[in-house]
């Protein structure tokens, strides 16, 4: 059942007592959600969100549950961040209940402003890091998904053949994830809490710090990795170092020399759910857009290495010589990151579409390449989830690319 923002106002004035709307706007919500903010008489806003299905209205009390015990972190300082913090709750007459919270402070991430150093960089890697310390018994006592490391690789061996079974993942492909996955040392890590979902749209960030993160619906104890995936492939490469550092910084007992590796891996899987989506829901136009990706990282990987460290091993490249990091004609191979024994393996881009994605992007000046948009990618395994799109970008030229 869908619910306009004006009803969404109504429910919130049930869940706070006292509560004076005067104004109701629009705003966007998770997949199987209403959301709106109501603005009060004194101009505090708040979010109201109101789930449209069972499955939505299950993982709502699941987040709220999660959250609630999160309060006490955030007040001590052990969360750098905060987090939702239900105001109230109202029954929906279908079933469930809506939950409204005070808007967070700050705007979304943008990751094309993410530079190195002390600022932002550091700041995102504290704060994950400070989600991956939080002790694994609130999420267990959530009633949400808790795995070991051997369960999580099966899982993801499992979603790999089943995108083998399609029929539309190339041969190379599938043999350097079947390699990663049955290397047995590669997955020898200590589960943690994750975040699973975090975008740019979950990471709110105030005067040059993470001042809040939102959206907890998947979170679960898994791996650590599937929550710097989407940053290793979208950030600004001379970021990632940063990054890294201040996420190793901020961990306790980090010994786990292959988690920039699974990140990266996990990044290209992503590529193999959007393909599963596709097949699942019978969406020819998704499967051809999948198949399409494959072959792209499948070239991308043969010519100048994987994104992942499936093919490249202390970043060798698939032929046996030093790999570098391709993002336009030329660049330099990236600087050692501060893992605690190996070298991340580095990040390649897939080779341009033909014809049309080259036509759409022709008045660009420079050479053009397609990114993935790995603001869409959701690690998690065995999902039915939109995860990742193309779009195409300026390309730095050789002279930006010596000169940085």
């Amino acid at each position: 059942m869908s619910r306009s923002p004006l009803a969404l106002a109504a429910l919130s004035t049930l869940a706070v007592p006292g509560l004076d709307v005067h104004h109701v706007q629009e705003t966007t919500a998770p997949d199987g959600f209403d959301a709106a903010i109501a603005i009060d008489a004194e101009k505090r806003r708040w979010v109201v969100r109101a789930p449209s299905t069972l499955a939505a209205g299950a993982a709502l009390e699941a987040e709220a549950a999660f959250l609630s015990g999160l309060e006490d972190f955030v007040d001590s300082g052990r969360l750098p961040f905060e987090v939702p913090r239900a105001a109230g709750f109202a029954p929906l007459s279908d079933g469930g209940r809506a939950v409204v919270y005070p808007e967070l402070p700050g705007h979304p991430l943008r990751v094309e402003r993410i530079v190195p150093g002390p600022g932002i960089s550091a700041s995102l890697g504290r704060a994950i890091a400070a989600l991956h310390e939080l002790p694994v018994a609130l999420v267990e006592s959530s009633g949400l998904p808790v795995y070991s490391a051997e369960e999580y690789r099966q899982r993801r061996l499992s979603e790999v053949d089943e995108a083998a079974q399609t029929g539309q993942v190339p041969a190379t492909l599938l043999r350097r994830w079947e390699r990663s996955l049955e290397d047995v040392s590669m997955w020898r890590f200590r589960p943690t809490v994750t975040h699973t979902a975090l975008s740019a749209e979950t990471l709110l960030v105030r005067a040059g710090q993470i001042s809040a993160i939102t959206d907890f619906f998947e979170v679960q104890v898994g791996d650590p990795a599937d929550d710097l995936s989407w940053l290793l492939v979208t950030a600004p490469q001379e970021s990632v170092e940063s990054i890294l550092e201040a996420y190793q910084l901020r961990r306790t007992e980090l010994i786990d020399p292959h988690l920039v590796d699974r990140a990266l891996l996990a990044s290209e899987l992503a590529l193999a759910r959007w393909l599963l989506h596709g097949v699942r829901n019978d969406r020819g136009d998704v499967v051809k857009d999948a198949v399409g990706m494959l072959r792209d990282l499948d070239r991308a990987a043969t010519e100048v290495g994987a994104f992942s460290v499936a093919v490249a091993d202390q970043g060798q490249s698939p032929t046996g010589g030093t790999s570098k990091t391709h993002r336009g004609s030329s660049a330099g191979a990236p600087g050692s990151k501060p893992a605690p024994t190996a070298q991340p393996a580095p990040r390649a881009t897939p080779a341009p579409a033909p014809a049309d994605a080259a036509a759409e992007s022709s008045d660009a000046s420079g050479p053009q390449e397609l990114l993935p948009d790995y603001d869409k990618v959701l690690p998690r395994p065995s999902q039915d989830v939109d995860t990742t799109a193309y779009a195409a970008v300026a390309a730095p030229s050789d002279e930006s690319s010596d000169d940085a």
